[in-house]
């Protein structure tokens, strides 16, 4: 494969060429479509047919960043026949997380964010595409919805491969390790990168802090104890979950300032750490839990290529 993670660090926000010189011909079906990630990571290598996500939120960004709005649809009740009718080749989806999240409470296929999923396996089993990419948290393995899709893809005739893998080893300094599965009738191979010692904070920093991000003297004292406190110079952060802007402790990283004072990292701070373009924006009335919310439940993008560049390498020439 010819990778390169010179591409993924210390360039915040810099997303890697494509490894063919040639154009790709790959119509993509993005479910659970959030942000737009699996849209980005396959730059270059497939372009998407159709996007589906129900977050008004989620789809007002995604336009904006676009120009195309997801289709506002629930996929437990979208027919099989609609989904089909896209003729794509390619599924990237990022089902909810919250049935087999650690923090949850793991009702598994009995939790009703689990019935999208579940109808999409029907989907699959009545019309396949060529080739499927899934992410989820490191908990989704040994869950019945990873029993169920590995079943069903034995069944079909699909060859898979997965992959935990974190951005630190891509050279990220955000922990945020998830699982990868891609599947497709031809054999594939998931390879691990060769890990790089992740770039310091600072490249990723706003020029500026923002007052509003500023912790007060009341909340240091009641939270400080038990925040992950880092500096510009470190080289590490902790996953930033969806509700960092409401909660504190284990919610992600805080920034310790020159003059000692902590602050919130800013939701573009914490784009620039998921790989999100320089030019990402949010509409401009979306308050700022909302897009910690939606940055929370979105794609590491220099994982998620790592992911998408060995699925292509995988493909027959």
């Amino acid at each position: 494969m010819n990778a390169s993670l010179d591409r993924f660090a210390p360039q915040p926000c810099a997303l890697p060429n494509p490894v063919y010189a040639g154009p790709m011909t790959w119509r993509v079906l993005e479910l659970f479509a959030g942000l737009g990630g699996w849209r980005l990571a396959f730059r270059g290598i497939g372009s998407v047919v159709a996007a589906y996500d129900i977050s008004p939120h989620a789809n007002a960004t995604y336009a904006l960043n676009h120009g195309e709005r997801p289709r506002a649809r629930e996929l437990a009740s979208v027919p099989i026949r609609e989904l089909a009718a896209h003729g794509a080749d390619t599924w990237a989806l990022s089902p909810p997380c919250q049935p087999t999240c650690r923090m949850g409470l793991k009702r598994d296929l009995e939790d009703p964010r689990s019935k999208a999923f579940l109808h999409l396996l029907e989907v699959l089993a009545e019309a396949p595409p060529e080739r499927l990419v899934l992410e989820n948290v490191a908990g989704f393995p040994g869950s019945g919805s990873h029993a169920r899709l590995v079943a069903l893809l034995e069944r079909l005739g699909f060859q898979r491969a997965d992959l935990l893998l974190c951005p630190t080893a891509l050279g990220i300094p955000n922990q945020r390790p998830r699982f990868y599965l891609i599947a497709a009738r031809h054999p594939v191979r998931l390879m691990a990168p060769e890990p790089l010692e992740p770039a310091p904070l600072a490249p990723y920093l706003d020029p500026e802090s923002d007052p509003d991000l500023i912790l007060s003297p009341e909340e240091v004292a009641r939270f400080g104890p038990g925040l992950d406190l880092v500096e510009p110079t470190d080289k590490r952060s902790t996953c930033f979950i969806g509700g960092y802007g409401q909660r504190y402790v284990g919610s992600g990283s805080f920034l310790r300032l020159e003059d000692g004072r902590l602050r919130r990292f800013s939701p573009a701070e914490v784009a620039r750490l998921l790989g999100y373009p320089e030019g990402f924006r949010f509409p401009e009335p979306l308050p700022r839990e909302a897009r910690y919310k939606l940055l929370g439940n979105g794609l590491s993008l220099p994982a998620a290529r790592w992911i998408v560049e060995n699925l292509i390498s995988s493909a027959p020439a």
